[in-house]
């Protein structure tokens, strides 16, 4: 028997559920990360006393720059979920890019992005 070269169009199908599924939950975390940045939760005496806890508005500042930072790997997450959608949409969903083989579907439920084996990526 020959080796598959791609995965069947029902292994496709399960996989994009997967995706469609990790793909909202990363908007919805990004959304609440990219609220925390832009402070869009509202005003209120919080926002416009005047302090003088330095330690506290250091703080506060590390934890925006941290959730800016947590933004932006999330932005990177989602736009390589939406691209492995367009793999699946295109049939080319699981291919290995440097060897051509299929990566293992463990990978790819752990990793639905992945675009490599775990040995490729070693290499």
């Amino acid at each position: 028997m020959s080796e598959k070269n791609r995965y069947t169009d029902e292994e496709l199908e399960e996989f994009k559920a997967l995706i469609l599924q990790k793909l909202e939950k990363a908007k919805k975390e990004f959304e609440s990360l990219r609220a925390d940045v832009m402070n869009s939760d509202g005003n209120d005496t919080a926002d416009t006393s005047p302090t003088f806890k330095v330690l506290e508005e250091g703080a506060s500042t590390l934890s925006k720059e941290e959730a800016g930072r947590f933004a932006q790997r999330q932005a990177q997450f989602i736009k390589h979920l939406q691209a492995a959608l367009v793999r699946i949409e295109n049939k080319t969903y699981g291919i290995d890019r440097i060897t051509g083989k299929l990566i293992p579907k463990e990978r790819l439920r752990a990793v639905p992005h992945a675009t490599l084996c775990v040995d490729s990526k070693q290499k």
